[in-house]
C-alpha cells in the first residue's frame, strides 16, 4: 500500500508524458518537463548518473516515479527515482525514502530519522561528542585540528560515530541506511568546519573569520557519510565565528522570524546565545554564561544522564533536602538544571545569602570543610552512587552565581539597551538546548538567573537545532526562510565596557541589587 504523500514535501509522485511516434522529445526533457510543473519552477538539475538508466527505469514504471528531490540555493536537484509504488511487484521489501536530521552538538550529538513522505519521525538517537576525547571544548578541538593529521583525526572520529549509531538507529527501525536518501544538520560554526574537515584556526585567530560561512549542498559521501549512494548533505549556514548554523536552526524552529511581536530565544551551552526579535527584525548576541552549568566548572557537576540530579527541593521549615535523578539512579553527580534548582533552594531556605555565601548557622552540619574551603553536602556517602559525599563548594557556588549574573546581565542588554524594549514586552521567551528542556522557571528566576515575567510566556524548545534540522526535511520552503534568517540578523558584540561590568555587578547579588525585579520572589529569603 502506497503511503500518504505532503503535497509540498522532498518526495513528489510525478507523471512523465508517453512518448509516440511523430514527437522526438527525450526522455530527459518530458520528466524536466513533469518536475517543472510538479514544482512550480524553472529550474531543475537532472544528475548524470540518474540519465544514464533513466529510459529503462521510466520504461518498467509505465512512466510513473517518485522523485526524491532537494532545493538549494540555485535550484532544485533532482536526487533520485524510486519506484511509484511503495512495494514493487518483483520484490518483498518496501522501498522507503527517508531522511535523517542532526544536531552536531559539542558535548554530545543527536540524530532524528524521519520518513520524507509522510513527514513522521521514526526514531531519535543520542551519543556523546567522541571528539570529546582530543579535548572537551571546541578551543581544544581546533588547537588540535591545526597539528598534523590533526584535522582529519577530529573528522572521522565525528563522522564514523554517525555512520555508526545512524547504522544502529536503521536497524532499530526495520530499515536500511540505503533508504536515506538527505542529510541535514546544524552546529555551532567549530563544529560545522570539524565536521566537514575545514581548516577551523582562523575562527579563534585575530580577526575570527570562518573559512565557509554558507557551505553548498554536497553529495554525502564526499564526507564520508554512508548512506544512499547519490544521498545529498546540507548544513545550516552560520552567520560568523560565534553564531553558528544551530542558532539559525533554532530561530526557524520558534518561528521567530514569522512573529508579529518580539519574543526571545536563549540556548545556554558553554556560552549563552540569544536571539531577540520578530519578522521584522532579529538581534542575537553570546556571552559566556554556561560552564557552571554544563559541569564544566562544579566538580560535581555532568552533562544530563543516569545519576545525574536534575531537581532539588528544600524544605524552607524544616530544611530536608529531596534530591530526584535522572533515570532514578543512584545520584552521581548534578546537571545544570539540578544545580539551579539547588541554587534557588540554598538561597530560598536561607542557607546562602543574598551574597551566595554559606550561612554557618542555618547550613548546621551540612557544611563541611574541604582542602580549606566550605562545601554543602547535598547527599552523603552511604546515599551515592559514588562512595563519596556529593558536595557544592562554595567555590563552585561563586562560579554559578558569576554565570547566573552574567546570564540576567546579557538578556538585559540586549533587550532594554539594544532593542528598547522591556522583558515584559515579550510575548514569548523560548529556552532551547538540552539544558532547557528540563529548567525550572521559578528556580531560574529565584536566583536572579531569567526575568521575573509571566511564567506562561516561558516556552521550552527542547532541542531546537535538531528540530530545525528536521523541519527542513519536512518542508522544502524552509530553504528559502534559512537563508532569509541569515539575512536579517544582527550579530552584536558584547563589548565588556564600564556599564556592563555596572549592570554585571549588581546582578551578582541573591536574586539582584534591585529587588524590584524580582517582585514573585519571597522577600523574607533576602
Amino acid at each position: 500500500m502506497s503511503p500518504k504523500y505532503p503535497d509540498k514535501g522532498f518526495v513528489r509522485c510525478i507523471e512523465i508524458e508517453k512518448p509516440v511516434l511523430g514527437n522526438n522529445t527525450s526522455d530527459a526533457q518530458r520528466l524536466e518537463q513533469a518536475l517543472k510543473k510538479e514544482l512550480g519552477s524553472q529550474g531543475v538539475k537532472i544528475p548524470l548518473y540518474l540519465l544514464k538508466t533513466l529510459p529503462s527505469f521510466l520504461r518498467r514504471w509505465d512512466y510513473k516515479a517518485r522523485a526524491v528531490l532537494f532545493k538549494d540555493r540555485q535550484s532544485w536537484r533532482l536526487v533520485a527515482l524510486v519506484s511509484p509504488n511503495f512495494i514493487e511487484p518483483d520484490k518483498i521489501q518496501s522501498h522507503q525514502v527517508l531522511g535523517a536530521a542532526i544536531d552536531i552538538g559539542t558535548t554530545r550529538i543527536v540524530i532524528m530519522l524521519l520518513d520524507l513522505e509522510s513527514g513522521q519521525t521514526m526514531g531519535e538517537t543520542g551519543f556523546d561528542n567522541p571528539q570529546a576525547v582530543i579535548g572537551p571544548d571546541v578551543l581544544a578541538r581546533i588547537h588540535h585540528s591545526n597539528q598534523p593529521g590533526g584535522l582529519d583525526q577530529l573528522q572521522k572520529l565525528v563522522v564514523d560515530a554517525v555512520n555508526e549509531n545512524l547504522s544502529l538507529l536503521c536497524r532499530e527501525k526495520g530499515c536500511e541506511t540505503k533508504d536515506i536518501y538527505l542529510v541535514t544538520g546544524a552546529g555551532n560554526t567549530a563544529m560545522t568546519h570539524l565536521f566537514l574537515g575545514i581548516e577551523a584556526f582562523e575562527i579563534i585567530r585575530e580577526p575570527y573569520i570562518p573559512c565557509v560561512n554558507i557551505p553548498d549542498t554536497l553529495m554525502a559521501k564526499e564526507v564520508g557519510l554512508e548512506i544512499q549512494t547519490h544521498g545529498l548533505l546540507f548544513l545550516f549556514p552560520n552567520i560568523g565565528s560565534y553564531f553558528g548554523g544551530d542558532l539559525i536552526a533554532g530561530i526557524l524552529f520558534a518561528g521567530l522570524d514569522k512573529k508579529q511581536n518580539p519574543c526571545l530565544m536563549v540556548d545556554v551551552g558553554t556560552n549563552a546565545e540569544i536571539v531577540v526579535g520578530s519578522g521584522d527584525w532579529l538581534i542575537a548576541c553570546a556571552g559566556a554564561a554556561g560552564p557552571a552549568l554544563e559541569g564544566g566548572v562544579s566538580k560535581m557537576g555532568m552533562t544530563a544522564g543516569p545519576g545525574a540530579i536534575d531537581r532539588v527541593t528544600i524544605d524552607r521549615l524544616t530544611r530536608k533536602v529531596a534530591v530526584h535523578t535522572i533515570e532514578e539512579k543512584r545520584p552521581v553527580g548534578i546537571c545544570g538544571s539540578g544545580m539551579i534548582d539547588l541554587a534557588a533552594a540554598l538561597f530560598l531556605s536561607g542557607m546562602i545569602d543574598i551574597r551566595g555565601k554559606f550561612s554557618r548557622s542555618v547550613c548546621e552540619d551540612r557544611l563541611v570543610e574541604e582542602a580549606g574551603q566550605l562545601s554543602f553536602v547535598l547527599v552523603d556517602k552511604a546515599h551515592s552512587g559514588t562512595g563519596h559525599d556529593i558536595t557544592l563548594s562554595q567555590v563552585d557556588l561563586n562560579s554559578l552565581t558569576s554565570s547566573k549574573a552574567a546570564m540576567y546581565t546579557i538578556l538585559e542588554v540586549i533587550v532594554k539597551n539594544t532593542s528598547d524594549l522591556e522583558f515584559e514586552d515579550l510575548e514569548t521567551f523560548y529556552v532551547a538546548g538540552t539544558f532547557g528542556s528540563f529548567i525550572n522557571p521559578d528556580s531560574a528566576i529565584s536566583i536572579g538567573m531569567l526575568p521575573d515575567i509571566d511564567r506562561s510566556r516561558f516556552q521550552v524548545l527542547g532541542n531546537s537545532s535538531l528540530g530545525g534540522a528536521a523541519l527542513l526535511l519536512r518542508n522544502p520552503s524552509a530553504f528559502d526562510r534559512i537563508m532569509e534568517i541569515r539575512q536579517s540578523i544582527t550579530y552584536i558584540e558584547l563589548n565588556v565596557n564600564q556599564e556592563f561590568m555596572n549592570m554585571f555587578s549588581g546582578a551578582k547579588f541573591y536574586p539582584h541589587t534591585d529587588r524590584s525585579r524580582f517582585p514573585s520572589v519571597p522577600i523574607d529569603s533576602a
